[in-house]
């Protein structure tokens, strides 16, 4: 009896920025159930000491896999429509593209467009559910493989898949995990759903929260804050925009970025006061308990353990950060 032959590679299209995509691409390309047509990414953005235009990590990934790459300004640009139409993809990818991709997109492909959130919807939609997650104390996070529809994050689910967030996860060591985590996901579930073996499931309209894009401010340290609060803050913003506070004194305000810290108790004092400068950290008084910082940065200056700080920038204690 002669073998039955291979179903043909679907057609795909795929849109993506921002290194967190570069895993999906790499999945997709390297599955022989896909093939990838076209990748779209944002244009060459200045970068660098330089501000030279510099190529998305998604672009740099596609150029090393020999993909075409296309980069409108803006994806509602009809001569992406027109690119799109000629390409005929039977499935668009989306993954941290940093655009909404408009109907006439969506409407495209006959297989529909497929998204890949960070983050276990419906809680924490929108531009930054791995910070959120990390900011919110949730005990867990993970990433949604979904059917995309005009709406934020509000498509069906086909798949999802958990993972802890650990007492020493931030958001560079979970961004790391979900990317890999969502492109194994995605080649895996697609065929499953081709099959029929999955049905796509509404979100539930209980438990949806949104994850609002972070600001360089959100990183300021609010030290009338419990220390678990500020600690969680400082790894949900790990590398950016990093946590910091002010050393104030004579002149400017100097900023302080803290790299490394840990919640620990501390006597009664106005939030934001030094409690202990040595070799073992800066004890800072929060609202609840205190912060032992470990390592930081002065503005302008290199990252530094506490010790090695204080050795060339006394803080005195009662010194009040802020």
């Amino acid at each position: 009896m002669p073998a039955t032959p291979s179903p043909a590679p679907l057609r795909v299209v795929f849109f993506g920025t921002a290194e967190l995509a570069c895993a999906s691409l790499r999945a997709l390309a390297q599955t022989p159930a896909f093939r990838v047509e076209m990748v779209v990414t944002q244009p060459d953005r200045p970068g660098g000491r330089s501000l030279r235009p510099q190529p998305s990590p998604v672009k740099t990934v596609a150029l090393e896999l020999g993909l075409p790459v296309s980069q409108p300004e803006r994806c509602r640009a009809p001569e992406l429509l027109d690119q799109m139409r000629a390409v005929a993809p039977e499935l668009i990818v989306v993954v941290a593209y940093g655009q909404i991709l408009p109907p006439a997109l969506l409407d495209l492909p006959r297989r529909g467009c497929l998204n890949v959130p960070t983050s276990l919807l419906p809680r924490h939609r929108g531009a930054a559910p791995i910070q959120w997650a990390i900011l919110e104390g949730d005990a867990e996070t993970g990433v949604t493989i979904m059917r995309m529809d005009a709406g934020l994050d509000t498509g069906d689910i086909l798949s999802q898949e958990a993972t802890p967030i650990g007492p020493d996860d931030d958001a560079a060591t979970l961004h790391d995990r979900l990317g890999q985590r969502g492109a194994g996901l995605l080649v895996r579930t697609r065929p499953r759903h081709a099959a029929g073996d999955i049905v796509p499931r509404p979100q539930p309209t209980e438990g949806v929260s949104y994850a609002r894009k972070i600001t360089r401010e959100d990183g300021r340290l609010d030290w009338s804050r419990p220390a678990q609060e500020l600690h969680r803050r400082l790894r949900a913003f790990a590398p950016w925009p990093g946590a910091f506070t002010f050393l104030r004194g004579p002149g400017r305000p100097v900023l302080l970025k803290i790299w490394r810290a840990a919640p620990v108790p501390g006597e009664p004092a106005p939030p934001g006061t030094v409690l202990r400068a040595d070799q073992a950290g800066i004890r800072v008084a929060a609202g609840v308990e205190a912060l032992e910082v470990t390592a930081l940065q002065r503005e302008g200056g290199r990252r530094l353990s506490a010790a090695d700080f204080l050795a060339g920038h006394p803080i005195p204690v009662g010194t009040v950060l802020g």
